[in-house]
This record gives C-alpha cells, sequence and structure tokens, in this order.
C-alpha cells in the first residue's frame, strides 16, 4: 500500500483513530504531520516519521511548510488521513500534496477495518 499521510492534532480521540488507521492499514511509510507536543507524545512505530510544523501559521504558510515537509515523496499516490485536526490543517495538507502532484485517497477506520473512503 501506498505512504500514508495524516495530521496529528486536534480533536477528542482522534489521536487514536490515527494509531488504528497505523496499526491496521499495511502501509510502507506513514508520515505524521503534528505540532511539537504530538512529536514528543505520540507513541510512533519504525515505519512513522513525525514531523512538527508551527500549525498556528496561516494557511498559506502552512501549507509551503509542508510542501517542503513533503517533497521528498517519490510515490505518486498518497493515502491520507484528516479525522484528527483542523479544517485548516486539512486544506493546507491537501493543497500542498496536490502542488506536489500527488493523486491522494483517502482512507478511514470504518466498521469493516481500513477502508479506502
Amino acid at each position: 500500500m501506498p505512504i500514508l499521510v495524516a495530521c496529528l492534532s486536534t480533536g477528542k480521540g482522534t489521536w487514536g483513530h490515527v494509531n488504528r488507521v497505523i496499526s491496521e492499514g499495511n502501509f510502507d511509510k506513514v508520515i505524521l504531520i503534528t505540532n511539537d507536543y504530538g512529536k514528543e507524545n505520540f507513541k510512533a512505530n519504525e515505519k512513522t516519521e513525525l514531523i512538527a510544523l508551527p500549525l498556528s501559521q496561516g494557511i498559506r504558510e502552512l501549507r509551503d511548510s509542508m510542501v517542503e515537509a513533503l517533497k521528498s515523496i517519490k510515490d505518486t499516490e498518497v493515502a491520507i488521513n484528516i479525522i484528527s485536526g483542523t479544517g485548516k490543517e486539512h486544506t493546507a495538507l491537501i493543497s500542498a500534496l496536490l502542488k506536489l502532484g500527488l493523486a491522494i485517497k483517502f482512507v478511514a477506520v470504518t466498521k469493516d477495518g481500513i477502508e479506502e473512503i
């Protein structure tokens, strides 16, 4: 399965959802966009890279920070999960991935397991 890119930010119970997507999905690599708190406190596995960004930036600046942080992705498609985080973070993430020329597919935990939505 492709690389998973997800926000790891705010929202009650969202870290648990992201953790289930990571643990139940079959991803070659996982990239989590988070803040310093998330980088210090989320228990990542060996396939997971935590990228701490100042999520309080303006939306263009946040998008540009994400583009810079994600430009090493060599695949043509990524799976994304946007359960955790804010609308601004999700908009910046989707915009950054599209600016990088990547196709995206949304994945989430459902009653039947990890599914493309």
